[in-house]
């Protein structure tokens, strides 16, 4: 079993977010990148599969203050000996997908494969449609869920993912579909032999028939790819094409075996074999203390971040696993007997909670309970 932290990338505590624009306070900025360093050296230490983190822009605010996904990778990365960073991620709206695709490779090679990468489908408007790439595909959420929008942004996240994939996948690729073309450039205007002498995809007249990504990731084939925080089993079922894992920290027992039935439906569809646990990564919120009073008595300024930015969001809550070792075995004791998990993400109150608090419930959670599942 492996364990995964996931953070958002939280600038202050409940008092200084309170305070108002605690975005746009240096000295925030600079203690948070400094206590996240301290976090990856802990969780790295304890034993921990991955660090994850996510993109985010223009956020004044600062509930969620990560944004050049490669920059924080990169930095995140310095501070580990061991574990992935995962770095999810790249919101497809966003991003060109061949860009993304050479991204991954290049970061699977700074960190020489101890990487993994998200791809998401974008659901904060407010820096989403001021990034976006196309002007009629923007950011899905409460509002427009199961619209010609969301449609319009499912079809064309599919088509990201798989151009992502199949770049990452061949050295040279052709490929046509409703939203991208590649290659865009059918005859190179300036003749250089080196591309038809040493390369491939261009010929002697400078003919551009195919291209490719440098250099090729560092794992073969590629990086482990995420999903992203999902409830949906028609999300979870689209990744079984992949393989890539969605990150499931809600939902009930109905709902998990939704989840992994629709990631094998679609993965026997394209003939792929499904080694159990790998349809879904399942977690929630995690607060690890001796007793369960102590634990639940740290999850008041959590709630409240929760209350104020991701339930409007349209984000409830995340599965609680708030409690001693004891109780937050048995809660995926109980999991595991409903699916197959062979990997569990943490999602910690980073910034909301000082170093004071964070490190000792995830060295408590990894002394008391990673041992039971490993």
């Amino acid at each position: 079993m492996d364990f995964d932290l996931f953070v958002y990338g939280t600038i202050g505590r409940r008092h200084e977010l309170e305070a108002g624009r605690a975005g746009l306070r240096n000295d925030l900025y600079q203690r948070m990148l400094g206590e996240l360093a301290e976090l990856v050296r802990t969780a790295d230490a304890a034993g921990y599969s991955s660090f994850g983190h996510p993109e985010h822009h223009l956020q004044v605010e600062g509930f969620e203050i990560i944004n050049d996904p490669m920059a924080m990778s990169m930095y995140l990365g310095q501070f580990r000996e061991r574990m992935n960073i995962l770095t999810c991620g790249f919101v497809s709206t966003t991003h060109n997908p061949l860009r993304v695709a050479e991204n991954i490779a290049t970061l699977d090679h700074m960190h020489r494969g101890r990487f993994s990468v998200g791809l998401v489908r974008g659901y904060q408007a407010r820096w989403v449609d001021n990034f976006k790439l196309m002007d009629d595909i923007g950011p899905v959420g409460p509002w427009n869920k199961n619209t010609a929008e969301d449609d319009l942004n499912r079809s064309y996240f599919e088509e990201y993912v798989d151009i992502v994939y199949t770049a990452l996948s061949n050295e040279s690729f052709r490929y046509e579909g409703d939203f991208w073309t590649f290659p865009n450039l059918e005859k190179n205007p300036h003749p250089h032999e080196v591309y038809s002498r040493y390369g491939l995809g261009i010929d002697d007249d400078m003919n551009v028939t195919e291209t490719g990504i440098a250099p090729r990731p560092f794992q073969s084939p590629h990086p482990k790819i995420y999903s992203g925080f999902t409830g949906s089993a028609r999300t979870a079922g689209f990744w079984g094409r992949y393989g890539g894992k969605s990150i499931v920290l809600g939902g009930g027992p109905d709902l998990l075996r939704a989840i992994w039935s629709a990631y094998d439906e679609t993965a026997a569809q394209y003939g792929r074999t499904v080694v159990p646990g790998e349809q879904a990564c399942w977690g929630g919120f995690m607060i690890c203390a001796e007793s369960d009073a102590a634990a639940t008595a740290q999850l008041e300024d959590a709630t409240w971040f929760f209350d104020q930015w991701s339930v409007p969001f349209g984000q409830p809550m995340a599965r609680l696993l708030v409690g001693s070792p004891d109780t937050i075995t048995r809660q995926i004791e109980a999991a595991l007997e409903i699916v197959p998990i062979n990997e569990i993400m943490l999602l910690i109150p980073q910034g909301i909670h000082g170093p004071d608090q964070l490190h000792p419930s995830i060295e408590l959670f990894a002394e008391k309970v990673m041992p039971r599942f490993q």
